[in-house]
């Protein structure tokens, strides 16, 4: 029988009774520990096992996880032992006193508990007497990245769970070079996490917030963020468009963070006010309005702002998710009354079309030839076809902003200019003053962009996006995705595709019976690659994540990977077609065609148990 702070419990498992005899002994939240011990009297083994033996480990930049007890979630214990590793490796990486005088950067959103996260980091950084900078209000995640490579600080954290659910919790890390960490240092962090477990009494302590190595960035940071945002956007523009054209947007923070701060974009810009809706603007954890706080999922979570945007006679909505990194968008057809929601890889077209726009109008006798768009590969390749007429460069990266943002400050540090970064998630990086996805910059451009058309040459967006089409080629893309809440079985599902023409590289020939014939199969997962020569990806592979390529003899480009941070199987389609091609019903209908037969063939939702997207 095991005994800690007076609580007898024997598991029959010597590994659980060492968990929770530590939890026992480090956790200090009354609720937290609380709830442990009820679980202990209650001789709950499974439920402890599940919460205790295994470890929420660095995902997608950081960690993400449900807010409960346990190891493997996000509590202040947790928090607090994250850190703590955080801040050894800093200090392993960085050993002069001047270094470490740069500090680090703390943000945080409205969800529960993310002020406390914050604030329990900082203590933990400030009793090793690395200065921190502490914003003093929410604030959307672009302005923690946005201040480390400002105040040229050590690192950045952003607590926020993005567009998860309320449970959810998060806790995002940006590097020196404000990019999100990628390989080694998210090994590295994870590492140094596992030999910093035990809580110093210090990382309790938030008296030390009283220090006066702790600093607000907030005033300085926004006054800044917009001057430089300003700086991106022609002066023209400004004063012969955004100033004199009438258009309104609604918008929509989703009971998130970004409403002050696009209040403040359209204002530096010379926009109209943006009409917000209400029940939204504010800050709300428990995001009252919305079954999901995700503008990505269209118009389920657009009801209020259509709704608003039909009673103001307004045209166009602009929505962020709750920390404001992606924008949605959604346009009127003024004919026929019907609101169209695009697609991240359509504004992905459309702003990617912009930022060339732009550069050439604040920059007209510069060459090209050195400018860079970018996108991740489960993304539209739209950007690619503008860049080989318009004679620019075109990048593809690894899904997520943590490659594209680093892949950016590799391209500048060789004399590069990068004009434009997306990923088909709403994703959009306007600029390299942010080295991420940034949904306030990306608003105040697509409106502007917009009131651009409106006063040139009366087009829509969706106008432009059929000249674009007509220009560079019609790029059809289609993206959903299955829950699946049983990791197995999203392992035998891949397994299944890997070996079912046989048990060594048996991956599919055809789909639809012999119809779609494919051509080449690229599976980041293993590092295999049937285009290359010695079958290598060119990619970097990763066996933490399941990614299938297949690229069709059609045309048609469709991938099959796994979410980072939710429990989803995601399917991206796309089919291109030349410019001046006309038939964008047939492309359309044919792509439609074959994602269901992928669905039905290779993910076999009804024998898996597979729950679809709800519309």
């Amino acid at each position: 029988m095991e005994t800690t702070n007076g609580i007898e419990f024997d598991s029959g498992n010597a590994e659980l009774n060492q968990k929770i005899s530590e939890w026992l002994r480090w956790d200090k939240n009354e609720n937290s520990s609380n709830e442990i011990k009820s679980l202990v009297k209650a001789k709950e083994w499974a439920t402890l096992s599940g919460r205790l033996l295994k470890r929420l480990a660095f995902g997608t930049a950081g960690l993400r996880g449900v807010m409960q007890s346990g190891f493997n979630a996000m509590n202040d214990l947790v928090v607090i032992q994250s850190a703590q590793g955080l801040c050894q490796y800093i200090l392993q990486c960085y050993q002069s006193a001047d270094d470490r005088k740069r500090g680090v950067v703390l943000g945080y959103d409205g969800r529960y508990n993310s002020k406390r996260f914050a604030e329990l980091s900082a203590c933990v950084f400030l009793a090793e007497g690395i200065p921190v900078w502490l914003y003093s209000r929410t604030v959307a995640t672009p302005f923690v990245p946005f201040a480390v490579k400002e105040l040229s600080c050590l690192a950045g954290v952003m607590v926020t769970a993005s567009h998860n659910p309320k449970e959810d919790n998060g806790y995002k890390v940006y590097w020196t070079n404000s990019a999100q960490i990628i390989a080694p240092h998210d090994k590295n962090i994870q590492s140094s996490i596992l030999e910093n477990l035990e809580p110093l009494d210090t990382s309790w302590d938030l008296n030390l917030l009283k220090s006066n190595n702790l600093k607000d960035p907030y005033d300085e940071m926004v006054q800044l963020y917009f001057i430089k945002l300003k700086q991106n956007v022609p002066e023209s523009f400004v004063a012969n468009y955004n100033r004199k054209c009438p258009q309104r947007f609604v918008y929509s923070a989703m009971h998130g963070v970004g409403y002050p701060f696009i209040e403040k974009c359209f204002e530096t810009i010379g926009l109209q006010p943006v009409i917000a809706v209400e029940e939204q603007r504010d800050p709300n954890p428990d995001f009252p309005t919305v079954k999901f706080p995700n503008p990505e999922e269209g118009k389920s979570a657009l009801n209020l702002s259509i709704k608003l945007a039909n009673d103001s006679n307004c045209s166009i909505i602009l929505a962020n998710d709750p920390d404001a990194d992606r924008l949605a968008c959604a346009e009127k057809d003024v004919t026929t009354g019907e609101w169209r929601v695009f697609s991240g890889n359509e504004l992905g077209a459309l702003l990617g079309w912009w930022s060339i726009r732009c550069y050439r109008e604040q920059f007209p006798d510069r060459s090209m030839s050195d400018c860079y768009l970018l996108a991740s590969t489960v993304s539209s390749k739209m950007c690619r076809s503008i860049a080989n007429v318009e004679g620019l460069n075109f990048v593809e990266t690894l899904t997520g902003f943590k490659w594209m943002g680093n892949h950016s400050v590799d391209l500048m540090a060789a004399g590069k200019t990068v004009l434009f970064a997306f990923e088909e998630a709403i994703g959009f990086m306007c600029s390299p003053t942010v080295l991420d996805k940034d949904g306030v910059s990306a608003a105040g451009q697509l409106a502007t962009m917009a009131c651009y058309l409106k006063e040139t040459s009366n087009q829509t967006l969706s106008d432009k996006l059929n000249e674009l089409y007509d220009i560079y080629g019609f790029h059809c893309a289609f993206t959903s995705y299955h829950f699946c809440y049983e990791p197995p079985v999203i392992e035998t599902i891949f397994e299944r595709i890997r070996t079912l023409t046989g048990p060594d590289c048996g991956y599919p020939k055809t789909i639809g019976a012999g119809r779609f014939p494919i051509g080449s199969i690229r599976d980041l997962t293993t590092g295999y690659d049937s285009k290359q020569p010695d079958l290598k990806a060119l990619l970097p592979s990763s066996k933490s994540s399941q990614m299938i390529t297949f690229s069709f003899e059609n045309g048609a480009v469709i991938t099959l990977r796994t979410s980072g941070t939710e429990p989803k199987i995601k399917y991206y389609a796309e089919m291109c077609a030349k410019p001046g091609q006309r038939d964008w019903c047939g492309s359309r209908k044919t792509l439609n065609e074959m994602v269901d037969l992928i669905v039905e063939e290779l993910l076999e939702p009804t024998k898996n148990n597979l729950t679809p997207r709800s519309e």
